[in-house]
């Protein structure tokens, strides 16, 4: 059954040979530069950042939604560091071999679902794209543009990204509710 659901039935490896297929000098150095900035290791400067931002212009960028963020990413962080290892599922590099991937970057080979990449860009999305539309729309194209880059540069098959958004989604979705049960009591 798990086979079945990750496989979409061949549509997931359909699908990453379309996205892993396309390429060009500008797209592939876009796909880097996108698979480099939704890099969870990044999360302290992205937390600087937007606690910077939350303090400068709190209608922009309220501060429970930062809290929501960084309680996230400890969900986050707790849930992909448990699923990797205990699915162990391989990489496309692995799964489908050289011959069938083309990798950018640094190529790897086990742990590949869920995708901590796509995992860290929905949670950002969600729990940062408050009440700004245009701040909404760049924290969106953000993740949809890293989430590509993951399937683009050959390190994710679309299952393991779909996934992982929905995991990142998922505990922003926890962090808020424990965040306003928290903020409500004081």
């Amino acid at each position: 059954m798990v086979g079945h659901l990750y496989d979409w039935f061949g549509l997931n490896v359909a699908l990453f040979h379309l996205i892993n297929g396309l390429h060009a000098p500008w797209w592939d150095r876009l796909m880097l530069a996108m698979t480099w900035l939704g890099n969870y290791e990044l999360y302290p400067y992205y937390l600087a950042v937007v606690l910077l931002l939350a303090q400068a212009a709190p209608r922009l960028l309220p501060r429970r939604n930062v809290a929501v963020f960084a309680v996230g990413y400890a969900f986050t962080a707790i849930v992909v560091s448990t699923l990797k290892p205990l699915l162990a599922f391989p990489r496309p590099l692995q799964a489908l071999g050289r011959t069938a991937v083309v990798v950018l970057g640094e190529p790897a080979l086990h742990e590949s679902f869920p995708s901590g990449h796509a995992t860290f860009v929905a949670l950002l999305a969600t729990s940062l794209s408050a009440r700004s539309r245009p701040w909404r729309w760049v924290l969106w194209l953000l993740a949809a543009l890293v989430c590509i880059s993951r399937v683009a540069v050959g390190a994710h098959f679309p299952a393991d990204v779909v996934g992982g958004a929905l995991i990142g989604m998922g505990a922003a979705g926890l962090a808020m509710l424990l965040v306003r049960a928290l903020t409500a009591r004081n």
